[in-house]
């Protein structure tokens, strides 16, 4: 599956003076990571989200996301953020990411 470099690269200049930034392919899209953890990626021309099961359901309530369902079933943590919300709010969305990959010990 491919993904969006304009939106990658959005992400990649929101992140990119934090500690222990890299990226990886995953889930079809490329995730950014944060001491080992992912906090957030780009799959297609959505955003994914991990927001921590704690954040999961106020998460879904937002406008214009829905549950991350790369496996067939929802991954609970984890959210599809689709073109709308990322317009409205991508910084808001990369920093609820960041926020909880940063929250974990790294790996």
């Amino acid at each position: 599956m491919s993904y969006s470099e304009e939106l990658v690269e959005k992400v990649r200049d929101l992140l990119q003076e934090k500690e222990g930034l890299t990226e990886k392919q995953m889930f079809g899209g490329l995730a950014f990571m944060l001491n080992g953890n992912m906090a957030c990626g780009v799959v297609g021309e959505e955003l994914m989200v991990r927001v921590g099961p704690e954040n999961y359901d106020n998460a879904l309530s937002e406008r214009y996301t829905r549950p991350m369902d790369y496996t067939g079933r929802p991954l609970k943590g984890m959210v599809y953020v689709e073109e709308d919300a990322i317009a409205e709010n991508l910084d808001g969305w990369v920093t609820k990411g960041a926020e909880f990959a940063n929250s974990l010990p790294p790996k």
